[in-house]
Parts: structure tokens; sequence; C-alpha cells
């Protein structure tokens, strides 16, 4: 008599499967025999000049560095047409790190799933507010118009309601403080940061601040309660030498600021909490030549505190008004440069701040206004997203912030800005950095000059990774999604 259909047997009340014999379940493929395995398409390889093989995986955002006598295996685990193996040994490393896959599996597809987790989320709520539209600098290739001064009140209050509107979905709150100089609004961030820290307190809100700040303002007293209200990642630009940062960065008044600013440095350098600050430089052919007095400068005062590291950038013409009489380095002079300090600095034994290891993994490079979750809000209400462009071109002005609360938005400059571009984007799709700058690196350039907006990373991974080994010669490194952390970790098991 078939199953189930026995008097004993009530059919209606118990499935007749539950009465079939239990099975094992299938052992994976890895463990019961040979399978094929492919490198990672996403996978850059560089070798020092000791010998060791560096693997760098930027979907994972996993890093590792393999000695001399274990690079030929792995090397030939993951050439090209890959490898049938069991799972186990080195093949079950590379696997559980990202570098080896099983054949078959479309990267890709994994990468197009990751982006829509990650871009279409609403549980973040980042700003980047302007406390002042003003700045108390004159900084030669200054893009500003410093047209307006201090948050208005009723914007702040409408901060303040939007936020509240949003605490049933929330989990993470980001504040970014700018301007003009966001310390000469001290004011709007005397009333804000409290509320900041208080609310997400209250409601288990992960929250984050940061500030960018040319640094005169930054006294110890002040960085003592923005310490407080939780702004612990700081930029702050150091334009070379002190004589060309005065020339390049003068007070309104015409007067020298780099005293102030590296006065101020040394009191927080002083201080005992956690923070980061991003020294900014930027360069031009005027202050190259007095960059190694800036870089032993800096050695001297902060080598030794991992909390200061070095950024880079090449000055360029961003629409201010001193634009043509500005000089400044062609594209391929400023990637040589911008080589040529990051390794001085690193001789110096000085952080970097754009190191490989503090890459915050999938999508550490796109630009914060292409994300939805992201807003500039301005003095008045003003709603932007990006800090170039700010009002001074239309397309940036994406809609106003109500007294209520409310974010009035026009919806197709808006969605100009957050189109996942790299979906269209044939050189994209093939490019081995796309996880890390999914094709947002920088809106603007797509738009501006028709090319794909390339991270500089396109170009530098092998050299950036190779530095980084060799900065510390002997130690192994791992880095695990792209958190930039560094520990000793056991080798992996031979090949």
């Amino acid at each position: 008599m078939p199953l189930g259909l026995s008097g004993k047997f009530n059919v209606l009340a118990r499935s007749p499967h539950d009465l079939e014999p239990e099975e094992p379940e299938p052992i994976d493929a890895p463990e019961s025999g040979a399978i094929h395995w492919v490198p990672s398409r996403y996978n850059i390889r560089a070798v020092t000049a000791d010998g060791r093989l560096v693997v760098w995986n930027t979907f994972r955002g996993t890093l590792s560095i393999f000695e001399p006598p274990q690079r030929p295996a792995i090397e030939r685990i993951l050439r090209r047409g890959g490898v049938l193996a069991r799972g186990e040994g080195a093949i079950l490393y590379l696997f559980e790190r990202g570098f080896l896959l099983k054949e078959g599996t479309d990267e890709f597809r994994r990468i197009r799933l990751e982006f829509g987790r990650q871009h279409y989320r609403n549980d973040v709520l980042q700003f980047i507010l302007m406390a002042s539209e003003d700045c108390n600098f004159r900084c030669e290739y200054c893009y500003e118009d410093f047209a307006r001064g201090t948050m208005k009140p009723w914007v702040r209050e409408g901060i303040k309601k939007l936020v509240e509107k949003r605490l049933d979905t929330i989990k993470f709150l980001s504040v970014s403080w700018f301007g003009g100089e966001p310390l000469y609004g001290w004011e709007a961030i005397e009333d804000l940061g409290p509320y900041f820290v208080e609310t997400a307190e209250k409601h288990s809100i992960h929250f984050s601040g940061q500030m960018t700040t040319n640094g005169y303002l930054l006294t110890p007293e002040v960085a003592e309660k923005l310490l407080a209200w939780k702004v612990r990642s700081f930029q702050i630009t150091l334009d070379g030498a002190p004589q060309d940062h005065d020339r390049n960065r003068p007070g309104r008044d015409g007067s020298g600021t780099f005293s102030t600013i590296f006065e101020n440095l040394r009191a927080l350098r002083d201080r005992p909490e956690p923070f980061a600050v991003d020294l900014r430089v930027n360069f031009d052919p005027k202050n190259i030549p007095g960059m190694p007095e800036l870089l032993d400068l800096v050695a001297r005062e902060f080598q030794d505190d991992r909390r200061f590291r070095l950024r880079f950038r090449a000055v360029g013409k961003w629409g201010g008004a001193n634009d043509d009489q500005i000089s400044v380095c062609t594209d391929d002079e400023a990637g040589r440069w911008q080589f040529a300090l990051k390794d001085e600095a690193r001789k110096r034994g000085i952080a970097l701040s754009d190191d490989i290891r503090e890459i915050q993994g999938f999508g550490g490079q796109a630009c914060y206004a292409a994300r939805p979750y992201n807003f500039i809000i301005g003095a008045t209400g003003k709603v932007m997203k990006c800090t170039i462009d700010l009002d001074k071109q239309d397309r940036n002005d994406v809609g106003k912030l109500t007294a209520d609360g409310d974010l009035q938005l026009d919806l197709d400059k808006f969605a100009v800005w957050t189109d996942p571009a790299f979906e269209s984007d044939a050189k994209c799709q093939k490019c081995v950095v796309v996880p890390i700058c999914q094709g947002l690196y920088c809106p603007i350039v797509r738009w501006d000059e028709g090319r794909s907006p390339c991270t500089s990373l396109r170009m530098e991974a092998k050299h950036e990774i190779r530095a980084m080994a060799e900065e510390a010669p002997r130690k192994r490194v791992t880095v695990v999604n792209g958190q930039g952390v560094e520990r000793r970790v056991a080798p992996p098991p031979s090949a």
C-alpha cells in the first residue's frame, strides 16, 4: 500500500515525506574530490624586491603576502587557466580569502548584488553640513564664493526634525562639517553637535563625525568640545613648507597661517583621545621644491603617532576666480609627483591616508555625491550633492530643506547623481578595481569630459601594494574587508 494511505496514518495532519528514512547531507565538492578552480578576476599581484608575492583582491578587500619559497606554488594555482585540485591546504586558504573561485562563478553578478545592497540602503543617513559658507582664509586656488555666513537657526531646526523623522529606519548617522570654513560657523556646530550625539545614544544609532577645516581655529578648547561630540576625523591642509603654505593659503587679511595651524596640530597630538587627522598636501610646480622641508617637519612631530596621516593632491583649476593665474601640473606630472611624494613620506615613516590598508573595501572610493543617502545642506537650507560644484552649477542644486524637516528634491537631478553608471559602462565592467570605485569615483568627470572617472588605483595598484609590503619587509600583513587592520598571521598552508 502506498505510503500515507494506511488507516493508521493521517495524511491531512502530517506529510508522508516525514516518514521517509533520513539521508545524510551531500558532502561539499572541495571535501569529496578535485574540482576546477579559477582565479578571481579582481586579483592584483605584485612582487617585492626580495621576491615576496603580494596579492590583493579588490572585491573582498583581502590582501596576503607570500614568502619567496611559497611564491611558485601560489602563482601556479592562480594562473589564468586555473587548477584542478581538492579543496584543502593552499587551495582552501586562497578560496576562503576570495583569490580563488569555483569555475563558473559570475563575479560581476555578485558585484551588482552587493552594489544594490550598499547603494540603496535606507538605514544610513549622511550629512555634509555647511556650518558657514564664509571663510577666514583666501587660498589662491579656492573655488568658493563666500556669499553666506553661519547656517541659519531655522535650517538647524529643520535638520533636527529631519533626523527625528528618520529615527524609525536609520541605524547609521554620519555628519561631516564643511564650509567655507566650518569653525567660522561655531554657533551652528555648538547647536547641532551635542544634539547628534544625544539623539544617537538615545536611539542606539551608530554616529560618526568628521570635519574638513583649515585648522586655524582648531584651538585646544575647540578640539576638546569637538571630540566630546564625537567628531573624530579631520582633514586639515598644509600646502608645503611654511613659506609656500603661507603664499597659497593666506588669511583673508593676507597674514600667514602655517604657524597657528601647526601649533594647533601639536596640541591635538598631545591629547589621549582616539581620532584621525588627514594632513592634505596640495602640490603645484611652485611648492614641490619645498616638500622635503615639510616632510621632515611632519616626520619629526608626528612620525610616531599613527593618528596623523598624509594625503597628496595636485592643485587643479576648480572654477575659482584665479584659475587663469594659478600654476598647475599636467596629468602626467601630477601622477609622477604623487608617486614620488608618497614614497618620500614612506621613507620617513609617515603614515598615508590613502594607503591600500586605509581603503574601506567594497565601494571605498565611490564618490559620496553618488550615494542616495548623502546630502549637502547649505547655510540657507539649499540641498546639494557635490562639494566642488556647490551652488555654482544648476545640476548640483537638487532641492531644499524645509523648516519642518522635509527634503523637497528635484528627483530628475537627484537621479542623475545617483545613477549606477558602471552597469552601462563597458570599460568599468572590465576594470579590476570596479569593486572599489563602482564607476562612481567622480560623476562630474563622466559628464564634463565624457569618459569613465578612474581612480588612480587603476594604474597605481601594483606600485601601492608593493610599497606597502616593503614598508614593513618582514611583517606578514593581512587586510580583512578593507578595514585597514594590520596584524601578524600564520603563513598559509603549504601548497
